[in-house]
């Protein structure tokens, strides 16, 4: 099956064997070579994944992909191509709505792997059914969370910390689990993952009766209406 994805790359050799690279795994490729032109090809087609670098003239690939979610384009999988092997970099992306990142210098074949990969979860998604905990609904599909019918806005971290917990409910979800899921090897400081889970709250728990996220000091979190604990 040929899958059609967006590379917005400004070094233009590498965007050169990059692109032919996936086209010769069966890939139909647009390029852009500027966050601008980026930014209007991701949001005038439909692609099956983008593929973003970080540092681009015009608008970078943080606000291609903030822009791209911020349009409720939340069915297309990003990959971030950086140098910069920062955590600080990874984890902007991830709040920004990625949904993985490759280190420069990548084998070829790992970004085909990685690109599989988030293209299948995505696909597998739209054909999820709706997440549903009590007044508490997620749609994979769409990534749109409702609680009482009332659609609620949440980061993209937040969005994926919500569905890990809503798919492992009613077990509890330590926070190592957690990390791992978000971040991978490059874990944060330990306040990163507690402000992702207050914002969190914030937002499904606080402006409602029933509390729904349930801590359990010392070994995690769930996701369980309070009469059900």
């Amino acid at each position: 099956m040929s899958y059609s994805v967006l590379l917005v790359e400004d070094h233009k050799e590498l965007a050169a064997t990059t692109g032919e690279y996936l086209e010769m795994c069966g890939y139909i490729v647009d390029y852009a070579m500027d966050g601008n032109s980026g930014l209007n090809l991701a949001l005038e087609n439909q692609y099956d994944a983008l593929i973003l670098d970080v540092m681009l003239p015009g608008c970078d690939g943080f606000q291609i992909c903030q822009q791209v979610r911020q349009k409720g384009k939340s069915d297309i999988p990003i990959l971030m191509l950086t140098a910069r092997d920062q955590l600080e970099d990874k984890l902007e992306g991830f709040d920004a709505g990625a949904d993985d990142y490759l280190i420069k210098p990548f084998d070829f074949e790992e970004l085909d792997a990685r690109l599989r990969a988030i293209i299948r979860r995505h696909k597998g998604e739209l054909d999820a059914k709706p997440l549903i905990i009590g007044d508490l609904e997620l749609n994979p599909a769409t990534m749109q969370v409702k609680r009482d019918g009332q659609l609620l806005k949440l980061s993209p971290t937040g969005l994926h910390i919500l569905k890990l917990l809503m798919r492992k409910s009613p077990d509890l979800v330590s926070r190592e689990e957690l990390e791992r899921e978000l971040w991978g090897d490059m874990l944060p400081n330990s306040d990163v993952l507690r402000s992702h889970l207050y914002n969190l709250r914030k937002v499904i728990d606080k402006p409602f009766d029933e509390q729904l996220l349930q801590t359990v000091p010392g070994l995690g979190i769930k996701i369980i209406q309070v009469d059900k604990v």
